[in-house]
């Protein structure tokens, strides 16, 4: 995987951009003015990523995912990660019919659900799972593949399912594991 080198990351015009951040030279970059990413996190091959999104510290963005923040926006919290395929939607239309579904329509004729998407840290999404509008993902949630978040989640949880259900309790050991890491690159022994 090739990744934009620092000149080019500063091209971009990023609102904000941490240290040591990867992202592939394959990725898509929308609204780059309204993105903030944080120190040590990595968007990898095929992703799209759009309009307000704030990514925390240490966060993987796995290949082909698509991260549409739209106007309400998209934060992912420090050690959050997206697997293989991930879609997050800050917004979607009406497809009652009631209304009118087209970008090139004007708003007066729509019904779009335009709804901030929160993922906690310690956040792990499965392949090709789905996120919509309005979805708060709590602390330590863990969403397995394939699966439709369509409604908040409980702290450390394990989610799976269309629409995703709390099946059970995700270990807390990697908190024991998050400070152990902290501390180390605390004491300047990361690279």
């Amino acid at each position: 995987m090739a990744y934009l080198t620092a000149s080019q990351l500063q091209e971009v015009g990023f609102k904000a951009l941490g240290k040591n951040v990867r992202i592939s030279d394959k990725a898509s970059i929308y609204n780059a003015d309204q993105i903030e990413i944080g120190d040590n996190s990595r968007i990898d091959d095929f992703c799209v990523v759009s309009g307000r999104v704030k990514i925390g510290d240490f966060c993987q963005i796995a290949p082909m995912c698509l991260i549409a923040g739209g106007e309400a926006g998209i934060y992912l919290g420090d050690f959050s990660g997206l697997s293989y395929g991930v879609k997050i939607f800050s917004q979607s239309d009406d497809y009652s019919g009631e209304t009118m579904v087209s970008s090139f329509v004007p708003s007066k004729y729509k019904n779009e659900k335009k709804e901030k998407v929160v993922i906690e840290r310690q956040v792990i999404v499965g392949a090709g799972s789905m996120i919509m509008p309005g979805v708060n993902l709590a602390e330590g949630s863990s969403v397995g593949a394939m699966s439709l978040i369509n409604k908040d989640t409980s702290p450390w949880g394990i989610y799976v399912g269309i629409p995703a259900k709390r099946v059970k309790e995700r270990k807390k050991d990697l908190l024991v594991l998050e400070k152990k890491f902290l501390e180390e690159i605390n004491n300047d022994s990361f690279q």
